[in-house]
């Protein structure tokens, strides 16, 4: 199996983003990554006796960088690593791209380098996250902050899909971010698109959600905007940053509280690792003829290492060909 890395996308590109790739090949021996980037910068970071077997090097010249408009730049850098990495893809020299970049540059790269799925207007961002019942997901993540209710309709198809393949849940339970769980809640379209969805045959769609429930597990795919989407996300990640800094605030005031600490350490510590996004990986861009994973933008080595996990499950699965069918 062979997946692209973008190197040269991410905050802590290309450092991280190449600690981590290298490190899914002690884990996975048929895996081949293709590290796509600055040929020079990405040699300097490789470490030296490693078998040339199980990687190569795309060399590019250009890099969307995070403040770059997407689609203007995507015309402009036609050399730059995101659509580089994409093409391989599309060439069918590699089964899936990896990248921590430009999230509106990986999405536009996507949309016009692998093109859509037939039937899907537009494509989501699926992003899995711990709650006290697992990983469940939620889309759109933030690649559409303005929708009609036919694209929610469609999102919540192409999530129930992913949560049957890739999550292992039969027959998710599917409900609309709205806020109250009443049916008449919500604006002009939460209620649309609750009015599509309850109607929908071969969808187990059990109305709405408040924001207060999406950590509790009762909803296995939560569909909603991107704008909604990705503002959940963002609260979700700055609690739990929130919830720890104050926690080490307390330990450190006293001897006792340090010494409490000592003794909940195990606890504690298995709590962070629930709480870490990074155990994830990266998100998914459902709608797209391809694989084309997008991480978080400070992702670091570990994020990166898990995101290649989920493009060569996403692989393995032939999810790609399970959603078409499936939308068909």
């Amino acid at each position: 199996m062979r997946i692209a890395i973008d190197a040269m996308g991410g905050d802590h590109a290309p450092e991280e983003i190449i600690k981590g790739s290298l490190a899914v090949l002690d884990l996975e021996p048929e895996l081949h990554i293709i590290l796509v980037g600055n040929e020079e910068i990405i040699k300097n970071h490789l470490p030296q006796g490693l078998d040339t077997n199980r990687y190569s090097i795309v060399h590019c010249t250009e890099v969307i960088e995070m403040a770059d408009h997407p689609a203007t730049t995507y015309r402009r850098k036609k050399d730059a690593s995101i659509t580089v990495a994409t093409r391989l893809v599309k060439e069918g020299q590699a089964q899936a791209v990896v990248s921590a970049g430009n999230t509106g540059g990986q999405m536009v790269a996507a949309l016009f380098g692998l093109g859509r799925i037939k039937g899907v207007d537009r494509p989501a961002i699926g992003t899995v996250f711990p709650t006290l019942q697992g990983p469940k997901l939620l889309l759109d993540a933030g690649a559409n902050t303005d929708c009609k209710p036919e694209n929610l309709v469609q999102f919540a198809q192409m999530g129930q899909v992913y949560a049957q393949q890739m999550l292992g849940i039969n027959n998710p339970v599917v409900k609309l971010v709205s806020n109250g769980t009443e049916e008449t809640k919500g604006n002009e379209l939460v209620i649309k698109t609750h009015e599509l969805l309850k109607d929908l045959p071969g969808l187990n769609f059990q109305g709405n959600i408040e924001g207060r429930d999406v950590l509790s597990g009762e909803a296995d795919v939560m569909v909603c905007d991107g704008f909604i989407g990705n503002t959940i996300l963002k609260v979700i990640e700055g609690t739990a940053l929130s919830i720890f800094t104050l926690l080490k605030e307390e330990i450190d005031k006293s001897a006792r509280n340090k010494l409490g600490a000592f003794m909940l350490y195990p606890a504690l510590k298995a709590l962070k690792k629930r709480m870490d996004y990074s155990a994830y990986g990266g998100a998914p861009l459902l709608g797209v003829k391809g694989v084309s994973i997008i991480c978080h933008g400070s992702s670091k080595a570990s994020a990166i290492t898990n995101a290649i996990k989920a493009a060569m499950e996403c692989v393995k699965n032939d999810f790609v060909d399970a959603l078409t069918k499936s939308v068909e």
